[in-house]
């Protein structure tokens, strides 16, 4: 099996699709599948620190695969450009086609991909021949799931993430705080370092919640769109994978990983293997 085509253009796999849809997840399976490393194309995830709010792979995993561009800003306040991404992201693979390995871009910051691929400095089409997966779900069905995914991530600290990087002069509209919930849970953050009541720091705490899932929904919302734009507008041939039935039977409490080999894991592997040929 080659990684290039009988023109020289190496390969290059895209996983697209809004927050919550199973990327990483699928990332990781066809990583497994293929000499692969992994670039990761989201602008929250490139910085380090909020793993839990970023939903960041988890160290273990990353071990299973290369990955790059994970991580790997420590100033949260830097803004990590369009430009800065395109640029890490070409040096990453010359790196990865070096070596003769696949280059997986994973990720939901879809302006910065459009960059990449379309702007004419980058001569991106020239270089390499793309296979975009669009991992879909539908809205209603992901919006309950990525509602129950916040409370998880509460569970899992997300709060003391947020308390442990809170600055009260912070500026949210740049770097690592323009994170969803870092910004929603500013009120309660100042509430409960100026020690006020339990019962008002409760409430508090309902309504950042409640914030964070209403913006990562429009977030999902934004996200299709852009998508869509760009199949519709640009012509990117994006192979669409319905991924419904497999939410569909997480929000039942059912096993779930049975539907996922064979509605996601499956097709995807198929529409790799036709592209490398």
């Amino acid at each position: 099996m080659t990684l290039t085509t009988t023109t020289t253009k190496n390969k290059v796999l895209f996983i697209m699709g809004t927050t919550g849809t199973g990327k990483t997840k699928l990332s990781l399976s066809l990583g497994s599948s293929f000499p692969s490393e992994i670039i990761n194309s989201d602008k929250i995830q490139v910085y380090k620190g909020l793993d839990v709010v970023s939903n960041k792979v988890s160290e273990t995993e990353q071990r299973r695969i290369p990955h790059h561009l994970l991580g790997i800003i420590d100033d949260p306040d830097m803004d990590f450009s369009i430009s800065d991404f395109c640029s890490k992201v070409l040096s990453a693979l010359d790196q990865i086609t070096e070596r003769g390995n696949l280059p997986i871009i994973v990720g939901g910051s879809n302006t910065y991909l459009e960059a990449l691929v379309e702007d004419p400095a980058n001569d991106f089409r020239s270089k390499y021949d793309c296979c975009f997966i669009w991992l879909d779900v539908s809205l209603p069905v992901l919006f309950d799931y990525l509602g129950k995914r916040v409370d998880v991530m509460i569970e899992e600290g997300f709060v003391d993430e947020i308390r442990e990087a809170f600055v009260s002069d912070a500026d949210y509209s740049r770097g690592l705080r323009r994170a969803i919930g870092v910004p929603e849970f500013d009120q309660f953050m100042r509430a409960k370092k100026e020690g006020q009541d339990e019962a008002h720091l409760e409430e508090l705490l309902e309504d950042a919640t409640a914030r964070t899932k209403e913006n990562t929904n429009k977030l999902a919302e934004v996200q299709l769109g852009k998508i869509h734009r760009l199949k519709n507008e640009r012509g990117w041939e994006l192979k669409r994978i319905n991924a419904t039935p497999v939410f569909e039977a997480i929000a039942k409490g059912d096993k779930y990983e049975s539907v996922w080999e064979e509605i996601v894991f499956k097709p995807s592997l198929k529409i790799v293997m036709s592209s490398l040929g």
